[in-house]
Parts: C-alpha cells; structure tokens; sequence
C-alpha cells in the first residue's frame, strides 16, 4: 500500500500558475513520475520542496537551573509562577495566529541562507524572551498535517543562557506542561509524537 494514502492530498493553492522567471502561463506535465507545473518557454518546472522547521524542548527545570524563579514571568497564561515537585515539564507555547488558542513546542521557520541552529536561537529569543544554547537533535520529522505547507521539522535540545521568559511574536502565552499529558490541545501531531517519546525518557 502506498505510504501516502492516509495523507491529505495538496490541492492547487501551492501550485504555481505562471512561471517566475518568464511569466508565462504553466502547463502541467509529467516529470520523474510526478505531474508538475512546467513552463514550456524557458523549461522552468516547479518542485514543491517541504520548508525546514525548526523547535526548541526546553525543560523547566533547565529553566529554573539558569534563570531562577526571580527572573521569569511564566506559569504562563496569568504571570505568576506557581513551583512544582515534578519538573519533567516542558515549555509549550500558545499560538495566536494559526492554529490560534492550540499549544505546540515553540517553533519557527529557517530562513534562507540561515542555518538551523541560528534559527532557533531567533526563533526562541522571539517567541521566549529566552537567550538559547542548542543540544542534541530530539527528533526529525515530516509534518503532512497541512498538505499544502508542508514541512520538515527539526527539533532540538534547547537549554537558557539568559533572557526574561516572556511570550512575544506570534505566541500569547508561555507554560510548562506534562509530556505525558494527552489532554492538551496541540496544534500539531508532529507534536504529540515528541512529547510521547520524552514522556519515555
């Protein structure tokens, strides 16, 4: 059984219709088994490529170890911060654009000529306040969960050196969750499967 069955087909929304190097209108024609749009003027042909994600799992207690409790405006939602005996948790983000109200590991796009690593660094100093050394890689997976965004993401050990945990960019809050939680409300399913697996560690 083809593998890609059980995934959303993409549709046209990210298919482009006129070539971007001569303007001209796409036909589409089949190329290394797959049809694609194919400029026949200039011999442009469209490769839709996933975009490369990149997303921090920082610990609580990595947290407290670096920054301390007088240093932080988390327990998210209200501000306060309320100590816990379990310090397995992890840093999740709200989403206040896409998927807004949903929870998810914070995470960004890389972008061109950036490398992945400086990607998160940007990316967790935007939507954390929080100043990032990068660890080991956690996880590598494909999101097929929009079919026509598709990406692959990255996702790394990320541990403070610095910063005010504070939410900004496009999250509005910031709390440390169980990863053995199943009751909350991801935006992503890529999500779930980190979580799962660090619920095993």
């Amino acid at each position: 059984m083809d593998p890609r069955a059980e995934r959303p087909r993409s549709t046209e929304r990210s298919q482009f219709r006129f070539c971007p190097q001569c303007a001209t209108p796409l036909s589409r024609l089949e190329v290394d088994d797959r049809e694609r749009p194919v400029c026949t003027a200039c011999g442009f042909i469209q490769y839709r490529n996933p975009v490369t994600g990149v997303a921090a799992v920082i610990s609580e207690q990595s947290v407290l170890d670096r920054l301390g409790e007088h240093t932080t405006r988390y327990g998210l939602v209200d501000g306060s911060y309320r100590p816990r005996t379990d310090l397995a948790r992890v840093l999740l983000a709200r989403r206040a654009t896409s998927y807004r109200g949903r929870w998810c590991l914070p995470c960004g796009h890389v972008e061109f000529d950036e490398e992945v690593r400086e990607a998160l660094v940007r990316e967790m100093r935007e939507e954390t306040g929080l100043e990032l050394r990068t660890g080991e890689v956690v996880a590598v997976l494909s999101n097929f969960h929009d079919p026509d965004h598709q990406t692959v993401g990255v996702w790394f050990e990320g541990f403070p050196i610095g910063g005010l945990l504070q939410p900004g960019d496009d999250v509005d809050g910031l709390a440390f969750f169980d990863p053995r939680d199943p009751t909350i409300p991801l935006a992503f399913p890529t999500d779930r499967i980190v979580l799962d697996r660090l619920a095993l560690r």
